[in-house]
């Protein structure tokens, strides 16, 4: 016996959008629900909470290779050195910051110095000492 082939639905020709009420209830990417992580806080969300968390809660772009320094300042750095013996002081990961005074002489060596703070160092009788190991006498 032939197939025969199934007539053609007319029911929705000429009208705007095809059976979805009013025309904003068929939107753009909005009536498909987005595409990939689109729709992430909706009804993708428990796919994205089990399968892509990392992807929750970040905006923007990150340089992959960048690498945060921790601030401390000249004031944090005169309380840690009064408990501390020694007149030298490792601070990795950390950039010193020009806020406060330097109360003794001390040998500081970070990953970074702004320029006030190398100053401020220099005029207490210390010095400054990048990890690269530049000076900042």
């Amino acid at each position: 016996m032939v197939v025969r082939k199934e007539k053609r639905n007319r029911k929705y020709l000429g009208t705007r959008r095809w059976g979805v009420g009013n025309i904003k209830n068929a939107r753009g990417a909005g009536d498909r629900g987005g595409v990939g992580g689109a729709g992430a806080r909706k009804h993708n969300f428990t796919h994205m909470v089990v399968y892509n968390r990392h992807l929750l809660h970040k905006k923007g772009f990150t340089k992959w290779d960048q690498h945060k320094l921790d601030g401390i300042t000249l004031d944090q750095i005169s309380k840690i050195s009064a408990s501390a013996k020694g007149d030298t002081l490792e601070l990795e990961n950390c950039k010193v910051l020009s806020n406060g005074n330097l109360g003794k002489p001390l040998t500081i060596r970070a990953a970074g110095f702004s320029k006030k703070a190398a100053e401020k160092i220099k005029a207490a009788g210390g010095t400054a000492v990048a990890f690269n190991g530049d000076a900042k006498e």
